[in-house]
């Protein structure tokens, strides 16, 4: 489907009644004196107006403009979150009045990703925005023909030629919030990461982000997402068997694999910081495995990820009160929500924001896009990047985004703020 872009009386003078009398008898005189009619002069017909045919045709308005494919979810287990990047795309449009750009907008859920793509090339898009899921992104690479695509995916791997992926990367999270930690005198990390190609890459980053920022980082464990497979990944994490027997106890455990409390001090686990590589839910569950496990409530420094940014909950969650994240900056989030209420009655998808700021990026270049041409694909890897909701971004020369974020804590708010540039950053 696709949704199309973008006037006399003449008064005669008031003579008294002596004037009127005058001139009446004097027309009465010259008719009496007339023994013959005078003919009334003949006034030849006014040519009819010409026309002149218009040396070009006359366009119509979207002739004038650069065409430009977004591609998400309207329909299907994604339709809200597509719908909310579709929404917030138009709202920009809105915002930026620029009739240069005409946004057509396309579901890869109800034919295919690829179908859509193909649709949106066919009736001259010259630049697709997303898709969102990485299976999505590689269909339509398949068919783009040399088009620049700005995905909404995270998935790093998806990058190179003419793909560039616009979706928050887990790295750069775990980047950030590790050398915030390591600033405040944190030397020793672990990690717990969920199975999958998620966890295997933030477990690559964590580690790199602990050397590069002169930290060491003692345990990485995997697990599964099942109750008891969390339990015992965090039990292996805090090396709590080591821990017991340099205690001198002996195992006591209940049916459920929990462990009983131990009157005896164990020693303290090897780390000062642990991460954890997933959603705020599995975190806050996380919380009570520590402590069964000898690791009391803020005894270490729990970090997240960007994940823990989509779940306003968090702010409140049970024993994750002091706990570290990096993310892009909520603020202007907040107040294109607010507007999107206004105008569409519903709340957005923390993913809107992709759509908005992709728009904001098409709008900053449209002035050194000609008409009819292709899109300046040099023009997404300017080094000073661009401006959004989410903050400062850019492309490098790898095509993933890279982005200015903040470091906020639970319970308290950002106590690490967003570069507003990035030569601030560098």
């Amino acid at each position: 489907m696709a949704i199309m872009g973008w006037r006399a009386r003449a008064v005669q003078p008031l003579f008294g009644r002596i004037a009127r009398a005058g001139a009446v008898a004097t027309l009465a005189v010259v008719a009496a004196c007339s023994n013959r009619s005078v003919p009334r002069p003949v006034t030849a017909a006014a040519p009819p107006p010409v026309i002149a045919a218009p040396s070009k045709p006359v366009a119509p308005p979207q002739a004038a403009q650069n065409r430009v494919a977004l591609l998400v979810p309207l329909t299907g287990s994604n339709a809200a979150v597509g719908q909310s990047i579709a929404n917030a795309a138009n709202l920009a449009l809105l915002d930026v009045g620029d009739s240069r750009i005409n946004l057509r907008i396309y579901d890869t859920a109800s034919g295919g990703a690829a179908a859509a793509a193909t649709k949106a090339t066919g009736e001259g898009a010259r630049l697709i925005l997303g898709p969102l899921l990485a299976a999505d992104v590689r269909a339509v690479q398949g068919v783009a023909g040399g088009i620049p695509v700005v995905s909404f995916s995270n998935d790093a791997a998806l990058a190179g030629d003419d793909t560039f992926v616009m979706g928050f990367q887990p790295g750069q999270s775990i980047a950030r919030v590790v050398g915030y930690a390591r600033s405040r005198g944190i030397e020793r990390f672990a990690a717990l990461v969920p199975a999958g190609v998620y966890g295997q890459r933030a477990a690559t980053a964590f580690v790199r982000a602990v050397e590069a920022n002169g930290g060491k980082a003692v345990a990485v464990t995997t697990y599964t997402r099942e109750p008891a497979k969390l339990l015992a990944a965090v039990r292996t994490v805090t090396a709590f068997d080591a821990r017991k027997a340099a205690a001198g106890r002996s195992a006591s455990l209940r049916p459920d694999g929990s462990v009983v409390a131990l009157t005896a001090k164990l020693p303290p686990v090897g780390f000062q910081a642990l991460l954890i590589a997933d959603s705020g839910a599995v975190a806050s569950a996380v919380v009570p495995a520590l402590v069964q496990f000898g690791v009391p409530v803020g005894s270490v420094q729990l970090l997240g990820t960007e994940l823990w940014n989509n779940e306003p909950a968090i702010r409140t969650a049970r024993g994750l009160h002091g706990a570290l994240f990096a993310s892009v900056a909520d603020e202007k989030f907040g107040q294109l929500a607010g507007r999107y209420r206004g105008k569409y009655g519903s709340t957005p998808s923390r993913l809107a924001s992709l759509g908005y700021d992709a728009v904001l990026l098409v709008n900053s270049v449209a002035g050194r896009w000609p008409l009819g041409q292709p899109f300046p694909r040099a023009l997404l890897t300017a080094p000073d990047g661009y401006s959004g909701i989410d903050g400062v971004f850019r492309f490098g020369s790898g095509g993933v985004a890279e982005r200015g974020l903040e470091v906020q804590q639970v319970g308290t708010g950002t106590v690490a703020p967003a570069p507003r540039s990035f030569r601030a950053a560098n």
